[in-house]
């Protein structure tokens, strides 16, 4: 099994209380081997919400707590963030899952970049929280920019889970 950023699928999880449908991942979703997940609804955080980022660090930081995610509302929502990270790994590690693709740029799932923390839209390197904990526990890690066909068919996406 693979998790998926559940907006990558159509889901309509997103901040704004939209998706982000990916193409290939909808095409390939229909096959059975994708756990849909949103780590900032298992945080309880509702749809739709103030965007937040993280505060002086990334994911990794935010884990250890010397950095904190904050709405464009200035409320912590940290400890959502958290949760919803914790929840996530519990299901990847009840599943066996071994690789994540997830929502670039996202507070919980960036796998590459996220915000810089001062709602400019300035991207800088570093992973969201979500991310940072899977990738803690060996989990491989792609962005929906990283996907391509022959990934996914490598990954075992293309099987069909009869199941």
């Amino acid at each position: 099994m693979i998790l998926v950023s559940a907006c990558l699928v159509g889901h309509k999880v997103r901040y704004n209380g939209g998706a982000d449908a990916h193409e290939l991942l909808m095409k390939y979703n229909q096959k059975g081997n994708f756990i849909a997940i949103c780590p900032e609804c298992l945080g309880k955080l509702p749809i739709p919400r103030p965007p937040a980022e993280i505060i002086n660090g990334s994911g990794q930081e935010v884990l250890a707590g010397t950095a904190k995610i904050m709405s464009k509302l200035a409320d912590d929502v940290t400890m959502n963030f958290v949760t919803g990270a914790e929840t996530l790994l519990t299901i990847a590690v009840q599943y066996g899952v071994k690789a994540a693709i997830l929502k670039e740029r996202s507070p919980s799932c960036g796998v590459h970049q996220i915000y810089d923390g001062t709602f400019s839209g300035t991207k800088i390197v570093g992973q969201g929280v979500a991310a940072a904990l899977l990738s803690q526990r060996g989990i491989k890690l792609y962005s929906e920019e990283d996907i391509t066909e022959q990934m996914l068919k490598d990954l075992g996406a293309a099987e069909t889970n009869e199941g």
